[in-house]
């Protein structure tokens, strides 16, 4: 009995510091409100702060993954005009005919890869001149064409969707 006793005494003890401060802050908050608001603030502000910490770098690494994916895609794509290239050097052949066709083959299945990513080319000789399109460095005074028309393409232009990524090099007419 006595054992429970202390046992008892212990818990008082020990729970007496724990409401004392308990009371303490009951009283402040009566005392001022506005303190209590204040710590409340004070609260949501950190909380919001650390939501937002968290946020930011959820945010960093699905832009890290995203750009990963997309490079590894791009590649895949990329990587069976590799191994052509790589089968066309390796043969020993002294056949052009061959080698020509090996190269057009080439191209054309790198022009199907970049197709499936999106990538389309343009710069035709005949279509119009757009300034947002194609870059100009050359004019040839010509009275047989219409004014701004393409006459000749020295390298291709091109574009993702809208996006330009290289603009067409033409000569167009004045």
């Amino acid at each position: 009995m006595a054992k429970k006793k202390n046992e008892d005494t212990k818990e008082k003890e020990i729970k007496k510091p724990k409401e004392e401060e308990t009371e303490k802050e009951e009283k402040a908050e009566e005392a001022n409100p506005l303190e209590k608001e204040l710590n409340d603030t004070k609260e949501q502000l950190l909380r919001v702060t650390a939501e937002y910490a968290n946020f930011r770098k959820r945010s960093e690494k699905e832009k890290n993954e995203s750009f990963a994916f997309a490079t590894a895609k791009t590649v895949s794509e990329i990587l069976s005009v590799v191994d052509n290239l790589e089968r066309a050097v390796s043969n020993e052949h002294e056949d052009y005919e061959g080698l020509k066709q090996g190269v057009k083959m080439t191209y054309d299945g790198l022009m199907a890869s970049l197709e499936k990513l999106g990538v389309t080319a343009y710069g035709e000789s005949g279509e119009q001149f757009d300034p947002n399109f194609h870059n100009a460095v050359m004019h040839v005074d010509d009275d047989s064409l219409e004014e701004n028309v393409i006459t000749d393409v020295f390298q291709r232009g091109y574009k993702i969707n809208d996006k330009v990524i290289r603009p067409a090099m033409v000569k167009t007419a004045n």
